[in-house]
């Protein structure tokens, strides 16, 4: 119940976050976020240098009020007038109507570029301030097999090149010259480059580069309903990009303008068409007028009939004007649109008033009639034709003087500073992502970490933890040193014997003591020492146990039972032959297993010749009779086996022995793996009675963990 109940409060625990062990944490790895920022700092700043500068060129233009009538003649449609929609104008100037212009003015579709070395090459060449070698190719016609491709064109000589393919030659050719070969036409006309210099061409169809364009260019109408656009262009060349932008807006005023005379020069056809027609009317009238004169000896006409006549010519005048607005609103309205009804509406009143004229004049004698008749076909005729004419004039002198309703504000200008890359964001930027990166990196590294670093986590299993070995820099200059070595002694091997007032030593005598009261009430004084996986530390930890055993006046012997990876004769110095698996095999006798290591009162035994059969051995009486033996002769025999997960042997020689111990390693070993360890020695009828965490590192997550082992502190005598 008690181990339960701490496993869930560990549980309980694990689940809340502890700032203080993230922080440690994050000290831990101080030196990994360290580099990591200062590589992706570098990163951006060599992207910085290298990346090639952006500019960007801008234009304004403005879009007049219009009025949707023919200019001159339509007065009920102005009532109805409205300015021009942004949305449309910049639909126009983004259409290929304009963009095509440019892109064959300009020759866009060729793309010639020089070759650098990939990736740094074009970076590097601008740092060091080297001349960007150019060619004009102003015409080059391809196959549509090689639109898109990417040719190379060699400089041979100063007036002399040749192109070619995938690394076949096409053809050559001479500056100044148009060169055909088959489908291909290329007239190269300027070189400033040196001789060998190579360059990619690419030939892109002509509505692959107005796309291209209209997705490049932007257009943003300035406030709100003001009628000012801007264009925005950018790109690498700034002179390039200005240019382009002039093109285009030269192409849209021009367009503009051809429009508005293109209005007025159909207006003008429309009354050139009708002026011969009403000028034979007019003539045609006035003729029958005279005639009728004559016939009647010259009738003059009373005031009420001069009075009627007027009007009528009135009338007549405004039903004829109302015709030709009516031919002007059906081009642009439907007969439902406001400006149309309000003419059809007018036109039905004036009928209605030439009517009650009509009836009028029926009741005057039938000579006058005839003669407000007559007359009135001639003055209507008359008013008619005058209109028409000034009208005619008027157009001429709108379309002579036309300037459309677009000005241009501000022709194109490039910026002198690259807008792209920005430098000193990029640089912040890439060096917060490689902080965050090298942050994230650490804390999910800790958080897929299941290695044991805190000895609570043993004795929440019900582990006692015996004690905390820490991880000692002279043991690994030692290791280093027996790599050059062919012979050693063990002042060369062992730390206990070089380095005795090391604190991983200094936690094995803290061990020491503790064994002296676990092992009062064992059956024997034999330990075994084993572990849930190999390369954990159990020879370091037995071999210097025994050591510093040995040097508190007992008699020790250290047994090397790992018969398949056992090397504790290293550490001892000593040879391994013969050893355990000869006597167990019959081939030795006891007294010529023990080897004298050099330390006072500790023997050792080493593993022997690698058998086939180690478990099938150690299962064997012989065994039984050495520890026997062992334990009669030495105070304490320490017995180092392999890992139990691996093996079974460990569970084979604990049987024999009196007190376990588990060794693991700090950071390696999970909770979960040495709890499997515990449960399999005892499902064999082993009582684990502790547990020694080996190779302790001091971390910053652990002291703010609330971690404080023995390894933080330090007790040396003055020198």
């Amino acid at each position: 119940m008690t181990a339960t109940h701490n496993i869930n409060n560990t549980q309980s625990d694990s689940d809340e976050i502890d700032l203080g062990k993230l922080f440690g944490v994050l000290l831990d790895n101080r030196w990994i976020i360290i580099f990591t920022t200062f590589l992706f700092a570098t990163i951006g700043v060599v992207y910085t240098l290298l990346a090639t500068p952006i500019y960007k060129a801008d234009a304004l233009v403005q879009v007049e009020e219009k009025s949707t009538g023919v200019p001159g003649l339509s007065d009920i449609s102005e009532m109805f007038a409205s300015e021009s929609s942004a949305d449309t104008e910049i639909q126009i100037i983004k259409s290929r109507m304009v963009i095509g212009n440019t892109v064959d003015k300009l020759n866009l579709t060729v793309h010639v570029e020089p070759k650098y070395l990939p990736v740094f090459g074009k970076g590097i060449a601008r740092l060091k301030g080297e001349d960007k070698p150019l060619i004009a190719i102003p015409k080059l016609e391809l196959p549509k097999e090689l639109l898109d491709e990417k040719l190379t064109l060699t400089i041979n000589s100063k007036d002399s090149y040749f192109l070619s393919f995938d690394g076949k030659k096409i053809l050559d050719g001479r500056i100044g010259k148009l060169e055909q070969f088959n489908d291909i036409s290329v007239l190269v006309t300027d070189i400033f480059a040196e001789v060998s210099t190579e360059f990619t061409v690419v030939k892109s169809a002509r509505l692959v580069t107005i796309s291209e364009l209209q997705d490049d260019i932007k257009v943003a109408e300035q406030g709100k309903n003001t009628g000012i656009l801007k264009l925005t262009l950018e790109g690498e060349d700034s002179t390039k990009i200005q240019a382009i932008l002039n093109s285009i807006i030269e192409d849209y005023l021009m367009q503009n303008i051809d429009r508005t005379s293109a209005e007025a020069e159909k207006s003008l056809q429309f009354l050139r068409g009708h002026l011969p027609d009403i000028k034979q009317q007019l003539d045609s009238s006035e003729a029958k007028l005279n005639a009728y004169k004559l016939e009647n000896d010259s009738v003059d006409l009373a005031l009420e009939a001069k009075s009627v006549l007027d009007t009528m010519v009135t009338v007549e005048a405004q039903l004829n004007e109302l015709t030709f607005k009516e031919s002007d609103i059906a081009q642009r309205f439907t007969k439902s649109h406001p400006a149309y009804v309000s003419l059809l509406e007018k036109r039905r009143t004036l009928e209605g008033e030439k009517d009650r004229i009509d009836q009028m004049v029926s009741r005057m004698p039938k000579t006058q009639q005839e003669v407000i008749r007559l007359s009135r076909d001639v003055e209507v005729n008359q008013a008619i034709y005058l209109q028409l004419v000034n009208k005619v004039q008027e157009l001429n002198v709108m379309k002579a003087s036309t300037v459309g309703n677009v000005r241009i504000l501000d022709n194109a200008e490039t910026l002198e500073e690259a807008v792209k890359p920005k430098k000193v964001i990029i640089v912040i930027i890439v060096t917060i992502l490689g902080s965050i990166a090298s942050v994230a990196y650490a804390l999910v590294k800790h958080a897929f970490h299941r290695g044991v670093e805190n000895p609570d986590e043993i004795e929440a299993i019900g582990l006692p933890v015996y004690a905390s070995v820490p991880m000692s820099d002279c043991q690994i200059e030692l290791e280093k040193k027996q790599k050059g070595k062919k012979q050693t002694s063990v002042q060369d091997t062992l730390l206990a014997v070089s380095n005795p007032a090391d604190l991983s030593i200094e936690a094995l005598r803290s061990l020491r003591t503790s064994l002296h009261f676990a092992m009062i009430e064992a059956k024997n004084n034999i330990l075994m020492i084993s572990g849930p996986s190999p390369g954990i530390g159990k020879s370091f930890v037995s071999a210097n146990m025994a050591a510093v055993v040995a040097k508190s006046g007992q008699k020790v012997l250290v047994i090397d039972a790992d018969m398949r990876k056992g090397r504790m004769e290293k550490q001892m110095a000593v040879n391994p032959k013969p050893g355990l698996s000869d006597f167990l095999s019959g081939q030795t006798n006891i007294e010529s297993l023990v080897k004298q290591p050099g330390v006072d009162g500790m023997d050792f035994i080493g593993r022997g010749e690698v058998p086939p059969n180690p478990s099938e051995l150690l299962m064997h009486p012989r065994f039984k009779q050495l520890m026997d033996w062992a334990s009669e002769n030495y105070d304490i025999v320490i017995v180092d086996t392999p890992p139990i997960l691996a093996v079974t042997d460990p569970a084979i020689v604990g049987a024999h022995a009196g007190t376990t111990l588990l060794v693991g390693r700090f950071g390696q070993n999970a909770v979960k793996e040495i709890e499997v360890t515990k449960q399999r020695f005892e499902q064999n009828g082993i009582e684990v009675k502790g547990f020694i965490l080996n190779a302790v590192v001091r971390k910053a997550s652990s002291y703010y963990g609330g971690n404080y082992g023995y390894y933080n502190y330090s007790y040396s005598s003055d020198k």
